[in-house]
C-alpha cells in the first residue's frame, strides 16, 4: 500500500493521474462572478500534489503528455477539417499575419529583458517557451543546446545537463502564459461588453466563412435564359448552388432538368453567400419571400434530414447517386461534422453526413433505403482512420526541415504533424473513400481526455521544483514571463479592439486566433467550455501550424545566439 500511495509505478502514476483530473475538473465546475477557468484546475492541482510530494514515473509521465496532447489536437483537427480551407481562403493569411507579428514580438521581449537584466538568455529561452505555453519549441532549444555545447567541446553528459535547465524557467512561467492568455479573453469579453450567446447566434447566422449555405428566392429576368431547360442552364452555368424548386404561377413544381424556365418564374435556389451575386445576374433579382411560402403553396413535396449510414457510399460524388433523376429528391445541403455545405454535384459524400432532401414523402423514402439513415449503423466509431491517420500524423510531424546555419532540423513535432494530418482526413477522405466519422459525442470524449491528460501530466512534471524555484529566484522568472505575455498578447488584442469597433470580427474567432498563435491548447479549452461554443477551434487550427513551426524555429535561433 505505501508504494501504491507513495511510490512512482504504473499504479500509483494511474491513480495519481485519475485524481489529479477528478480534482480538477470538480474545481472547473465552481465560478467566481460568474467566471471559471474550466479544465486549467487540472494543472493547478497537478503542480500541488506534485508539491506535496506526490511523485509520477518520469517517462510514464512523458508519454501521457504526450499522448494526450496528440488526442487533443486531432480529434479538433478532424471536426475542423471540412471547413478548415474555406476559413483559411476568407481570414487564413491576416490571422497568420497576425500570428507572425505575436510570435517576434514574443522574442523581442526575451531579447531585451535578457539585455537589461543581464539574465543569460539561454534561461531566458525557457522562459518564453513557458510564457507562450510551448512545450515543442523547449525540446528543440534543449536538443540544439546540447549539440552546440557538444560541437564546442563540453561533455555531453554536462551538456545534457545544463540543457535540462532550461526546463525551470519553463516549469515556473507555465502557469502565468495560460492564465495571461485567459485574463485577455475575459477583459476583451468585458471591455467590449460581449454576449457569447448574441454572438453566437450572429456566427451561426452569417457563417463568416462564406461556404454556408443560404437560401434564395429569385425572379426569373434574364431573357438569356428564357425558354431554356433548367439542366442546360445548370449545365452551361456551373457553380456552387441547388435549385429546389420553381413556381409558374400558383403551382409549385419539383426542379427537374426538363422544365423550362419561362419570364416571371420564381426559383427557390440553396447557394453559398459567395454565389449570390453570380446568380442574381443569371437568374434575376430576389423577391420577397420565405421558405414557409413555399411549403404553404404545396404539401405534396416535404422537408427530410436523412444521414448516410453506408459505408459504400464514402467517396460517391453526389451527382453519381442520381437522386434528382431517379427520384424526384432534390439534397439542398449536406451537414458534415457540425458544418453546413451546399450539396454540389461534386461533393464527395461520406458515412455519418446528414442530406437535407426535399421532394415527395415517398420518394424520400426510397432515398433514404439507398443512404441507410440507420442511427444504429453509426454508434461503432471508425477507429482506424484515427490511429492510422496518429501513425501517419506523427511520421510528417518528425520529418527534418534544415535551414542553412541551424545545426539542429525544425520539426513540426507531436503535436503539429498530428494536427495537419487530422485537418487533411477530413477535409479530403471522403474523396479517397476513407471514413473518418464520428459522432460529435464521441469526438468531445477524446478531445477532453486528451486536453486532461496532457495538463495533468504538466502539472505533475512541473510540480517538484516549482517553489524551489521561485525562492532561488524564480520570482523574477515568473514577472519576466508575465512580461512576455502580455507583450506578446498586445498585438492580438489590438486586433481584438480594431476588429470590435472596425470590422465587428466575432468574439469566437478571436479565441481562437489568441490561443493558436500562443499555441496554448488550456486557452482554447477553456474558450470552448466557458462561452459553449467549437467555432473558435476552427480559427485556432488556422494559425496552430505555423505558429508552432515558427516558435520551435526561433527557440532554436536564440540558443545559437546566446553561443555565438
Amino acid at each position: 500500500m505505501r508504494d501504491l500511495f507513495l511510490g512512482q509505478g504504473v499504479a500509483h502514476t494511474i491513480m495519481l493521474l485519475a485524481f489529479v483530473i477528478g480534482i480538477g475538473i470538480y474545481l472547473g465546475r465552481f465560478k467566481i462572478k460568474g467566471v471559471s477557468i474550466g479544465a486549467t484546475w487540472i494543472l493547478f492541482t497537478g503542480i500541488l500534489m506534485s508539491h506535496l510530494g506526490f511523485r509520477a514515473d518520469p517517462e510514464m509521465l512523458h508519454f501521457i503528455k504526450e499522448f494526450g496532447l496528440i488526442l487533443f489536437v486531432f480529434s479538433i483537427g478532424l471536426q475542423v477539417g471540412p471547413g478548415f480551407f474555406h476559413s483559411l481562403k476568407s481570414g487564413g493569411v491576416k490571422m497568420n499575419l497576425l500570428a507572425l507579428v505575436n510570435v517576434l514580438l514574443a522574442v523581442a521581449v526575451t531579447w531585451i529583458i535578457s539585455l537589461i537584466t543581464g539574465v543569460d538568455l539561454k534561461t531566458m529561452v525557457g522562459v518564453m517557451s513557458g510564457a507562450v505555453t510551448n512545450t515543442p519549441g523547449l525540446g528543440a532549444a534543449q536538443q540544439t543546446y546540447i549539440d552546440v555545447a557538444s560541437a564546442g567541446g563540453m561533455d555531453p553528459v554536462a551538456a545534457s545537463k545544463a540543457a535540462s535547465e532550461l526546463a525551470s524557467g519553463y516549469a515556473v512561467t507555465y502557469p502565468i502564459g495560460v492564465i495571461g492568455v485567459i485574463l485577455v479573453l475575459l477583459v476583451g469579453k468585458n471591455l467590449f461588453k460581449v454576449d457569447p450567446a448574441k454572438e453566437l447566434a450572429e456566427l451561426e447566422a452569417q457563417d463568416d466563412t462564406g461556404s454556408h449555405p443560404r437560401r434564395m428566392h429569385v425572379a426569373v429576368e434574364n431573357p438569356a435564359i428564357f425558354g431554356k431547360k433548367l439542366s442546360d442552364i445548370l449545365h452551361e452555368f456551373n457553380g456552387e448552388y441547388v435549385v429546389s424548386r420553381i413556381m409558374k404561377g400558383k403551382e409549385i413544381l419539383f426542379a427537374t432538368g426538363d422544365i423550362v424556365l419561362e419570364e416571371g418564374d420564381k426559383v427557390l435556389i440553396v447557394t453559398s453567400q459567395q454565389e449570390v451575386e453570380k446568380l442574381r445576374i443569371l437568374f434575376g433579382q430576389e423577391v420577397p419571400m420565405h421558405v414557409e411560402d413555399w411549403d404553404r403553396m404545396d404539401h405534396h413535396l416535404v422537408t427530410r434530414r436523412l444521414t448516410v449510414t453506408k459505408s459504400s457510399l464514402t467517396g460517391k460524388k453526389l451527382r453519381d447517386l442520381h437522386f434528382r433523376e431517379a427520384y424526384e429528391v432534390s439534397v439542398t445541403r449536406v451537414i458534415r461534422s457540425g458544418v453546413e455545405l451546399v450539396a454540389r454535384p461534386d461533393l464527395y459524400l461520406q458515412m455519418g453526413d446528414a442530406l437535407i432532401c426535399i421532394g415527395a414523402e415517398q420518394n424520400i423514402q426510397r432515398v433514404a433505403e439507398q443512404v441507410g439513415n440507420s442511427s444504429g449503423a453509426l454508434d461503432k466509431p471508425n477507429l482506424v482512420p484515427i490511429f492510422l491517420g496518429i501513425v501517419v500524423g506523427i511520421i510528417f510531424g518528425s520529418l527534418p526541415i534544415r535551414f542553412p546555419g541551424i545545426p539542429q532540423p525544425i520539426k513540426l513535432g507531436l503535436a503539429g504533424g498530428p494536427l495537419i494530418i487530422a485537418i487533411l482526413l477530413g477535409h479530403f477522405g471522403p474523396k479517397h473513400k476513407i471514413t473518418t466519422f464520428t459522432t460529435m459525442s464521441a469526438n468531445l470524449m477524446i478531445r477532453e481526455i486528451g486536453i486532461s491528460l496532457f495538463l495533468a501530466a504538466v502539472g505533475l512534471g512541473a510540480g517538484e521544483n516549482f517553489v524551489s524555484s521561485i525562492v532561488n529566484g524564480g520570482y523574477w522568472w515568473i514577472l519576466y514571463g508575465a512580461i512576455i505575455t502580455i507583450i506578446t498578447i498586445v498585438p492580438v488584442f489590438l486586433t481584438f479592439v480594431i476588429a470590435r469597433l472596425l470590422v465587428r470580427l466575432n468574439f469566437y474567432q478571436v479565441c481562437g486566433l489568441i490561443a493558436g498563435s500562443c499555441c496554448n491548447p488550456p486557452a482554447l479549452a477553456f474558450a470552448q467550455g466557458m462561452y459553449g461554443s467549437d467555432y473558435t477551434s476552427v480559427n485556432y487550427a488556422t494559425v496552430y501550424p505555423l505558429s508552432m513551426f515558427l516558435r520551435v524555429l526561433v527557440a532554436q535561433l536564440l540558443i545559437l545566439i546566446s553561443f555565438a
